[in-house]
């Protein structure tokens, strides 16, 4: 045991952990900004500093261990006096405009820097703001680092580098030139950054934020020359109530839809419907493969901060990913072709508003590859930033009910919006289409969950087939690494490029910590289990769009308007 007094109380530890962890056991909290247990200790904001026995001077304690008769003060005169003036000094370099932009802050609302300072009793300002004055990085179609906003707390370099195993972020220059930057300072756009926007989720400042497309979709609410529609992801009506103050988790799909038809969009449909059509497509396409002697494994190809991973890293499986477009692309394909034929009006008057909890589909609706199936893009956060200027009161709105024919979803839809849903309604289709039995247990437990890797033997009918599942794009890379090492011959294998799934994708609300991305995903799976229909082949309006325009999954006008192709990176 490891004895130790803290603010002149005494306490007994079995390990060897560092002095803020310690403090947490006793509850107290010591306040840090470039702190998160999930990434390795940095020290570099130093306010969690602390005062040690027999130290001259203060001490970190995020990374300072506790050792046998340590008497340690978290909250003595000096120590107090001194976070005020480092929280000073990192409010002055955090940005002249930092009042002006708030609105536009992607932390709006829960303001890091802010709570911090109230924490630590900031009340005036003494110092005055430092002009450290960079250009706006626009590169990127999904998300734009203002330089000036940066603490150079280090934590979205962390993120991307130890969580996602990308590492387009790095720390540039000594001392007051320190600042954050990408290789060559070639901005975010050109470099190899996948717009998973989990750098955005980590930024306490909001120096990092998503390229917004809210004024644009303003605008077309307000033009009467097109007729708008709006899809949601499976994953935003589990978090959106959070920017409203609801616990993480709340399901408010009625209330959203009722809320988005306040807005004024003509007709509001749901990504749910194309994730069960995905499922038609990609599920065909691996019994194809698999009963052709086809290349796999089948990778998935829902997930677009994936697809530019891969085409960045391990360009030479790009023949195994599956060819269909994800559920936002598919179902802006489905719009602006069977949907525009319906109304007898041309595609160019139908415009696709998307609301995904993912900053990486703003880039993927830009690609060259998906012929302007969808034309804006909005995070979870920038809608509930639209219902709050438009006075909406979301969570205490009465239920509306999606439109059809594209409002029409299943259980195994829904559960596109966690880690191993994708595989698990791929699953319930493919089972039955193969073997032409009834599949009577739905639930496929061993993909589920968020952890980061997940492996599996399922039998269909008389042949083993062995699947693997991964989200986050540092494992990405270890099970790839695996693969091209051939340690084990898989059949199907889902990637989702954020932890946790779209769940936890970089525009869903702040913080997304992994109590949150249980509680998301606890509700999802309740979805799914009351759903009335809860296999995506059983959808009737599915039927009903094949047996109109596509024909057969996987047939000719299939394959021209709702698969693609993909890019060779390096």
């Amino acid at each position: 045991m490891i004895n130790i007094k803290i603010n002149n109380r005494e306490y007994s530890f079995e390990e060897k952990i560092t002095i803020l962890h310690a403090a947490k056991k006793a509850n107290l909290k010591i306040p840090t900004l470039c702190y998160n247990e999930k990434l390795a200790p940095y020290g570099s904001c130093r306010l969690c500093s602390v005062e040690v026995k027999g130290k001259k001077t203060l001490m970190p304690a995020c990374v300072t261990r506790i050792e046998e008769g340590m008497e340690i003060k978290t909250h003595s005169e000096k120590v107090r006096r001194v976070r005020k003036i480092i929280m000073e000094l990192i409010i002055a370099s955090h940005g002249i405009n930092c009042n002006l932009n708030c609105l536009n802050c992607s932390r709006s609302g829960t303001c890091e820097i802010r709570e911090v300072a109230e924490e630590i009793g900031i009340t005036e300002i003494r110092i005055p703001p430092i002009d450290n004055y960079e250009p706006i990085d626009n590169s990127s179609f999904s998300i734009v680092r203002e330089p000036q906003k940066c603490i150079v707390c280090n934590r979205c370099v962390r993120k991307c580098a130890e969580v996602q195993n990308v590492n387009i972020l790095t720390i540039s220059n000594k001392g007051p030139s320190t600042h954050i930057t990408t290789f060559m300072d070639k901005g975010m756009g050109n470099v190899d950054c996948t717009n998973c926007g989990q750098c955005i989720l980590e930024c306490p400042t909001g120096a990092l934020h998503e390229v917004y497309h809210m004024e644009n979709v303003w605008n077309l609410l307000e033009n009467d020359e097109y007729i708008t529609v709006v899809q949601t992801a499976p994953a935003v009506r589990v978090a959106i109530a959070e920017e409203f103050k609801q616990k993480p988790g709340t399901i408010v799909t009625g209330q959203m839809v009722e809320g988005l038809k306040l807005l004024g969009f003509d007709k509001v449909f749901d990504t749910n419907f194309a994730a069960d059509l995905t499922i038609m497509e990609e599920g065909t396409e691996f019994i194809n493969r698999l009963k052709n002697n086809g290349k796999l494994p089948l990778f998935t190809s829902c997930s677009p901060g994936w697809i530019k991973f891969i085409e960045h890293n391990y360009p030479e499986y790009l023949d195994n990913l599956s060819s269909c477009k994800s559920p936002q692309q598919m179902f802006g394909a489905i719009v602006k072709n069977y949907y525009a034929k319906k109304l007898d009006i041309s595609p160019d008057k139908l415009k696709v508003v998307s609301v995904m909890p993912c900053t990486a589909k703003k880039y993927e609706s830009q690609r060259n590859e998906m012929s302007k199936d969808v034309d804006f893009v909005l995070t979870t956060r920038e809608l509930a930033k639209m219902f709050k200027h438009a006075g909406i009161d979301l969570c205490n709105l009465p239920e509306s009910k999606y439109d059809n024919p594209l409002g029409e979803s299943t259980g195994a839809a829904v559960v596109f919006g966690t880690s191993g849903g994708v595989m698990e309604a791929a699953l319930r289709t493919a089972y039955e289409i193969i073997t032409g039995l009834e599949l009577e247990n739905l639930d496929f437990n061993n993909v589920r969950g968020i952890k980061g890797i997940k492996e599996a033997t399922i039998k269909i009918g008389s042949k083993d087939i062995n699947i693997a599942v991964a989200n986050g794009l540092g494992n990405a890379r270890i099970l790839m690494e695996k693969i091209k090492k051939e340690e084990k011959k898989y059949h199907f294998v889902e990637f989702m490029a954020c932890p946790g799934g779209c769940i936890g994708g970089g525009g869903q609300p702040i913080p997304t910590d992994e109590e949150t991305l249980i509680e998301r995903m606890t509700s999802l799976y309740d979805i799914d289990k009351n759903s009335k229909i809860r296999k995506s082949h059983e959808n009737p309006y599915i039927k009903k769009l094949y047996e109109e325009y596509l024909g057969e999954p996987n047939g000719e006008i299939a394959h021209e308007i709702l698969h693609t192709h993909y890019t060779v990176r390096g």
